[in-house]
């Protein structure tokens, strides 16, 4: 498998949620089914040639990109509450990432990409993150894993230090169907030293909970 160039994060990488889903769908996640893990170990490459198991991503020459799992399915009651759509859309309109964004061009979540998925999460006023979400036509689970990515890592990056996606462990009970009005939830639970560990979670315009994930972010300098 490759990681195409428009999904970068920072700048020659993979944005790391996109790319760690599209690991754990190359090696048998979907929707509906276990939840798997996977920490990322270098930036993704970029439109390189990467082989998958059910274990670990490796480059043509054997080095190690990223380790894969299973992990405990996670509880979505214990995650950041639904947030109406038009309260999402107000949060959003405080993102700190129009002001100052590390990686601008993120396909996520940067400001400087029109064909991005333009989440914005902004704050709530309670350490929660939320922003509106208009699902693409070409949906996948990698795309679920990558709108779940930044939301939970702007609650660290909000405190204004710049960090990456270290490890990150998903759920998805179903696909959101193309053009759906989606809220993805965000929340920093704990930091240690460098660390930040967050969640959040993927829901639909009714309020029904349809992805969650917890991650670790990693601060750099």
């Amino acid at each position: 498998m490759r990681i195409p160039a428009r999904f970068n994060g920072p700048p020659g990488s993979g944005n790391g949620g996109w790319s760690a889903g599209a690991f754990a769908a190359a090696a048998g996640a979907r929707a509906g089914g276990p939840a798997v893990e996977v920490t990322l170990r270098v930036p993704p490459p970029l439109d390189t040639e990467l082989s998958v198991t059910h274990e670990d991503v490796r480059d043509g020459s054997g080095s190690l990109i990223a380790e894969l799992a299973p992990a405990d399915r996670a509880d979505f009651s214990e995650f950041p509450g639904f947030v109406p759509f038009a309260e999402a859309v107000e949060a959003s309109r405080g993102y700190p990432g129009f002001a100052a964004h590390p990686f601008p061009t993120c396909f996520v979540c940067g400001p400087q990409r029109p064909d991005g998925l333009r989440i914005f999460p902004g704050p709530l006023g309670d350490g929660r993150t939320a922003a509106p979400w208009t699902v693409p036509a070409d949906v996948e689970l990698a795309t679920i894993w990558a709108a779940l990515d930044c939301p939970g890592g702007w609650t660290a990056m909000a405190q204004g230090r710049t960090f990456v996606l270290g490890r990150i462990a998903v759920t998805v009970a179903e696909l959101p169907g193309p053009g759906a009005s989606c809220v993805v939830a965000g929340r920093m639970s704990a930091t240690s030293g460098r660390k930040a560990m967050v969640d959040s979670i993927l829901y639909a315009e009714s309020g029904a909970p349809m992805a969650a994930a917890r991650a670790t972010w990693i601060a750099v300098a």
